[in-house]
């Protein structure tokens, strides 16, 4: 329901963020605000800051089911095999990498479907999107004869689900101040990321519940229908679109020409693409190293353990942003692919031992650093484009230079996930290949070494092209 047509005076202060915004807060019908402007302090202390965290709450939760549908199959292909279901190593792994390929295409036009549409309506729409792979996906694991093509069409439509990350994060950074996007992006980007955590560990629990020996893989896609419902819901009255929110074509051309977007964004596909690459295939490989490790009894169901990589990384996000803003961007990411490299190789030397809990904290310890690396990879881009403002002889704070940043955000946040697709793409072309995924880990070592030295080189050492700053 629309809230009825009324107006709030606001602060008629200029700002740089909203020099010619309207001095009145109107809301129409459609829950359409105009006059945003959260940079006029009295305006945001008396009416925007509870508007902008009704709609951080909901845009989380929905963000959150996107993750949860995006990385669904991660943990379904592990179960596939108990319902009957014969899949080469292969066709496994294009049912695990082939939603985080179409994800990270779908982020591209996303970024922009909020301006388009509006925050509000395109969340209900994006949400809605979530109900045919979670509908389809039912109905298709109970039929063992399913062909492996309409499964993997299946599998591609829940890439919806990662594409909604973009559009969550383009809508919520209209409603904040500068001063609190940090805070409100983090939030929502770690409440979405938690999403791939929750789905490794409810459906194994929710599958297995029932009669002795009885395997619902069907509840794998359908026990998620009633949120999407009550997301769609909730977004529909409770959410607002801004009028004051538009698309940035000009700025994203901008950022696309800027060589440091490319730079980042191989750095960020180290990071974020690690995190969403293993989380992914965490769970089959635990499967197939330790098979009787892979699930635990508890009562009538199964549980995995296979969340927790997801869950630690997830968790860990926030707080390589904020070691970041205490010690330095670039520092904090050479640190985290250090660790990267360090884990990797423990990783590498301990799996002859055959020991499950050595392998599980290996991997944990890798996930951490992922998670910190997010954070602090994240925290450099609006450092390096305001540097680069102050390099070119602009100001690092003028408005252009905030609409490069915020461009390149969405950008790299886009380009990054494809690591999600490569990751289990090479693991499973080592397992074909070889027999196991050794070869694989001392590939994504070499890759982790030149991201540091690319790091180190470009961003620790100050230089003339960064306003001689150290990022």
């Amino acid at each position: 329901m629309a809230p009825t047509l009324s107006t709030t005076p606001m602060s008629t202060t200029p700002t740089p963020a909203a020099v010619e915004a309207p001095t009145e807060l109107t809301f129409r019908p459609g829950r359409w605000i105009d006059g945003w402007n959260a940079e006029d302090p009295s305006f945001w202390a008396s009416t925007g800051r509870a508007i902008a965290k009704r709609n951080l709450g909901w845009s989380i939760f929905a963000e959150f089911l996107g993750f949860i549908i995006w990385q669904l199959w991660s943990i379904v292909v592990v179960l596939l095999p108990a319902a009957g279901f014969e899949l080469t190593t292969t066709e496994t792994f294009w049912l695990i990498s082939l939603p985080s390929l179409v994800g990270a295409t779908l982020r591209f036009p996303y970024t922009f479907a909020v301006a388009l549409f509006g925050g509000r309506n395109w969340t209900i729409v994006s949400a809605g999107l979530l109900l045919i792979p979670a509908t389809l996906l039912g109905f298709a694991v109970q039929n063992p004869e399913t062909p492996f093509g309409v499964l993997l069409l299946i599998a591609a439509l829940g890439g919806v689900g990662g594409g909604n990350f973009a559009s969550s994060m383009a809508n919520i950074t209209y409603f904040f101040p500068q001063k609190e996007k940090g805070w409100a992006l983090g939030l929502n980007a770690a409440g979405g990321n938690i999403g791939t955590a929750i789905a490794q560990l409810a459906v194994p629990i929710v599958v297995t519940l029932g009669a002795a020996g009885t395997l619902n893989i069907q509840l794998a896609g359908w026990m998620w229908i009633p949120l999407i419902l009550v997301a769609m819901w909730g977004a529909w009255r409770y959410m607002d679109n801004l009028s004051s929110a538009k698309a940035d074509f000009a700025g994203a051309a901008s950022a696309l020409r800027e060589p440091h977007l490319w730079v980042m964004a191989l750095l960020y596909i180290g990071t974020f693409g690690s995190f969403i690459g293993f989380a992914g295939v965490f769970p089959k490989l635990i499967a197939d190293q330790f098979p009787e490790f892979s699930t635990f009894h508890v009562g009538a169901a199964s549980l995995s353990l296979a969340f927790l990589g997801a869950l630690v990384g997830s968790l860990s996000r926030p707080y390589g942003g904020k070691l970041a803003d205490r010690f330095g961007g670039a520092r904090m990411t050479v640190i985290s692919f250090s660790v990267m490299i360090l884990a990797t190789l423990a990783l590498i030397l301990t799996l002859p031992l055959g020991s499950f809990w050595v392998f599980l904290g290996c991997f944990l310890v890798l996930f951490v650093a992922t998670g910190m690396g997010n954070g602090s990879t994240y925290r450099m881009i609006p450092a390096i484009f305001a540097a680069r403002g102050a390099a070119n002889g602009g100001d690092a704070h003028s408005v252009s230079t905030q609409r490069r940043g915020a461009a390149a955000l969405g950008l790299i946040a886009a380009i990054g996930a494809y690591g999600g697709f490569l990751i289990p793409q090479v693991l499973g072309a080592s397992k074909s290949a070889t027999g196991g995924y050794e070869t694989a880990f001392w590939c994504f070592i070499a890759a982790y070494a030149v991201l540091l030295a690319v790091t180190a080189a470009v961003y620790l050492v100050p230089r003339s092209s960064l306003a001689g700053q150290r990022i």
